[in-house]
């Protein structure tokens, strides 16, 4: 009886953590996130600057439980987005912006990158469903 209950408990506490693992964060409607600088097709030199918009929904840093709040991630020459409810991952194609940060200085080796902005929630998880912008490609000088 003693196993059984073992069993069962462990059971249960797997379930809860599958749940909460898999439950992802709704994204607001009409929500939507864009890279106002530079423009698809843009030039630049090896170090540049990067701008970004939200609409229908509020920048806030990362760990911030406020309703309707989420941070910008960069993706650069990334091959997709992250899907929903999956953790934005921490590496050099997703650049991380949890301080609720509005333009970053990039640098880049020259040739053609795409770039691509997704919001995710407090635990840089994506929003469902995701919240990205328009994948952009650019030529490094």
């Amino acid at each position: 009886m003693k196993t059984f209950m073992s069993r069962a408990a462990l059971a249960g506490l797997l379930m809860g953590v599958s749940v909460l693992a898999s439950a992802a964060t709704p994204a607001p409607v009409g929500a939507s996130v864009s890279i106002v600088e530079p423009a698809s097709g843009a030039v630049v030199d090896g170090k540049f600057k990067v701008k970004f918009e939200v609409k229908g929904i509020a920048l806030a840093p990362a760990g911030d439980a406020t309703a309707n709040t989420g941070h910008h991630h960069l993706l650069v020459d990334a091959k997709s987005i992250v899907p929903a409810g999956a953790a934005i991952p921490v590496d050099d194609n997703h650049k991380h912006f949890g301080k609720a940060q509005t333009e970053t200085e990039l640098e880049l080796k020259p040739g053609k990158h795409t770039l691509q902005l997704e919001l995710g929630d407090k635990n840089h998880m994506a929003f469902d469903p995701p919240i990205v912008s328009e994948k952009i490609t650019i030529t490094v000088k």
